[in-house]
């Protein structure tokens, strides 16, 4: 999903992953990390990030770049035209999320060795994957900044389903995170309040 603006695309990823490493953000814009360091430090003089140091620190919106993204959504919507085609998408989003979020709580409260309830869960996520494809497949064709969601929650799935189940729930790059990713771009890009 690399973009042609840098710093546009590093502010508005940060809107939706939170407090990142350089290479996080670079992993989810499709920059070269180097290309990403420069765009969050230009982004930083501008007054629309700042860095936290810690374990838990990393690269993240100020106040300033908060509404400066929110300014940005609202042109790109109009832009497009795309308001009706995101809203609708958004109304069929949220009819899936309380399902999403049983089936990461049936998920991560399985017996663990039970490969029985392990297959019904993913039979589950899958099905919901399935339903969920055209959603994002109508965003992505509204705004081309949403397709990065499809593949990655295919990937995801597709990991899990080949034995490597933290892609469901406890990965940076797992289903539930890229989900989580997926609905606060949503509502940053319809301007609703969480």
């Amino acid at each position: 999903m690399a973009s042609t603006d840098p710093p546009a695309a590093v502010l508005s990823t940060l809107r939706c992953i939170g407090f990142s490493s350089v290479e996080t953000v670079a992993a989810v814009t499709g920059l070269d990390p180097g290309e990403a360091e420069s765009a969050l430090i230009d982004l930083a003089v501008d007054g629309l990030v700042t860095r936290h140091s810690g374990p838990f620190g990393g690269w993240g919106q100020t106040a300033a770049g908060r509404e400066a993204d929110a300014r940005a959504r609202a042109r790109e919507l109009e832009a497009a035209g795309a308001g009706p085609a995101v809203a609708a998408a958004y109304e069929r989003f949220l009819e899936l999320n309380p399902e999403l979020l049983d089936l990461c709580s049936a998920w991560q409260l399985r017996r663990p060795g039970d490969p029985a309830a392990e297959a019904r869960v993913l039979d589950l996520f899958a099905d919901l994957d399935r339903r969920a494809a055209p959603v994002c497949d109508a965003l992505a064709a509204a705004l081309p900044r949403f397709g990065r969601y499809r593949p990655g929650l295919a990937r995801a799935l597709e990991h899990a389903r080949a034995g490597r189940t933290e892609y469901l729930t406890d990965h940076l790059a797992s289903y539930h995170t890229l989900w989580f990713q997926l609905h606060e771009d949503l509502l940053a890009t319809l301007g609703v309040p969480r």
